[in-house]
């Protein structure tokens, strides 16, 4: 409704105060004597990105786009771009498998009127190559995390603007491969987007923001979680090859996933590290594995992260059937704390500061989903003609679940100097799609046998 259009920024400002109930706060907080405390920012604007969050994308010329990786989440991400802007065309389609790709295939052209023909679909390892030099503008990729440096390295080289789902490394080498090609798409001036989407869910990026601006204080520590039931897996067909086995399974495998610490959890730890605004300087914890059906990795870790101020945060990630679920993140400040579950600000009083107003932007937006808007953000950058990159970021926080991994398997406390250096490759030496050399994919023990 016309009445209605406010943008962005005054949204933020003015939901914070609507619907709330307790104390709230906008530029001030109250002080237990009654006089105003003004707020102290963490860092000045124009430090820290917010993306502007409209319900469609802008209209401009048309955008070729191609998706590399054809299971759940690329059929789902091809889908949230379709909505997320018009003038999108799908034109080239690459997966390892031809059944996944023609899962897609036939998706787009039943319900969307894309057609992709037949010498535009690419199967095999090497399909990421085929996609990318087909006359794309944009590329979505989205397969099994470990190839996510060597194919976002070759959108780069060919100036093709890349949607990298996370994890975008599974360890040190993956991470230098992706700050170097970051670098060099910033120089290309390319649009960069990555899967981290609560930084384009509205509740997280106004709590972003309220945190940034000082409404919590200094951060002084954190708890970061994803709890839940055991994840999907695929038992070994007749037929298949230790190669296809591993890649169709991928998410129980640590060189293809990263271990879930790094493939789920890196959302929740990302979050605490977007809102400090550093990374963490060592790393000690400890994991296990119980009830995992498939694959090589752990099905929980605990991992007690240091900052160079002193700061701590407990991250915890477990995927086991029969226990309690819990998917969220809580900051402690200074003068305050803000949790994801309720999306709230609260006082070292426990008033509320604070919330988000679920009702007040239902009201002023149409499009609310976070898988959405960052294509939506996607989109403008590149039809603006702006430079924007992610993977820097996301790469930092998923070396960050690698340095909590790796601290769990060797039972060591890690340091963040000593990984970021590493010489790990995850990439195995031999791979195919056939008969591979299955002696290394064994779950880590840590510690010294006695």
């Amino acid at each position: 409704m016309e009445e209605n259009k406010i943008n962005r920024r005054d949204f933020l400002s003015k939901s914070a105060i609507l619907g709330v109930t307790g104390v709230v706060g906008t530029s001030a907080l109250l002080s237990a004597c009654g006089k105003k405390d003004t707020m102290v920012p963490l860092r000045p604007k124009g430090e820290y990105y917010v993306p502007e969050l409209p319900d469609k994308a802008i209209d401009g010329k048309e955008l070729k786009v191609g998706l590399v990786g054809c299971g759940g989440r690329g059929s789902g991400a091809i889908v949230n771009l379709l909505n997320a802007a018009d003038g999108i065309k799908v034109v080239a389609l690459g997966d390892t498998f031809p059944d996944r790709l023609a899962n897609v295939r036939n998706n787009l052209k039943e319900k969307y009127n894309q057609d992709v023909p037949d010498d535009k679909c690419f199967i095999g390892l090497d399909a990421y190559k085929k996609v990318i030099d087909a006359g794309i503008d944009m590329v979505i990729l989205t397969t099994p995390p470990v190839f996510r440096p060597e194919h976002f390295a070759y959108a780069t080289q060919k100036g093709v603007h890349s949607f990298l789902e996370k994890p975008i490394a599974v360890d040190p080498k993956g991470y230098r491969s992706i700050i170097a090609t970051a670098k060099q798409a910033q120089a290309k001036n390319l649009c960069v987007v990555t899967g981290t989407q609560r930084h384009h869910q509205r509740p997280y990026v106004e709590a972003f923001q309220k945190i940034q601006e000082g409404m919590i204080g200094e951060i002084t520590g954190g708890n970061v979680y994803w709890n839940q039931g055991m994840l999907w897996y695929r038992e070994r067909q007749k037929g298949w090859s230790d190669g296809e086995w591993m890649i169709r399974d991928w998410v129980n495998w640590k060189w293809l996933s990263g271990d879930h610490i790094v493939e789920q959890h890196v959302h929740n730890i990302d979050v605490f590290l977007w809102m400090l605004g550093k990374h963490p300087v060592k790393a000690t914890a400890f994991g296990a594995r119980h009830r995992r059906i498939t694959g090589d990795q752990y099905d929980q870790f605990s991992v007690d992260f240091e900052f160079e101020n002193g700061i701590h945060l407990h991250s915890m990630c477990r995927q086991i059937d029969g226990t309690s679920s819990n998917v969220g993140e809580y900051v402690q400040g200074t003068k305050g704390s803000w949790n994801s579950y309720d999306h709230e600000i609260k006082d070292l009083q426990g008033n509320v500061l604070w919330k988000f107003d679920e009702e007040a932007a239902k009201a002023q937006f149409k499009q609310n989903d976070p898988y959405v808007l960052e294509h939506v953000d996607w989109v403008n950058h590149i039809r603006k003609g702006e430079a924007h990159d992610e993977a820097e970021a996301t790469a930092i926080s998923c070396l960050a679940g690698v340095m909590g991994r790796e601290a769990a398997y060797t039972g060591e406390t890690v340091t963040w100097d000593a990984m970021s250096a590493s010489s790990l490759d995850y990439m195995p030496a031999d791979l195919k799609i056939g008969p591979m050399d299955m002696s290394g994919f064994t779950v880590p023990v840590p510690g010294t046998a006695k």
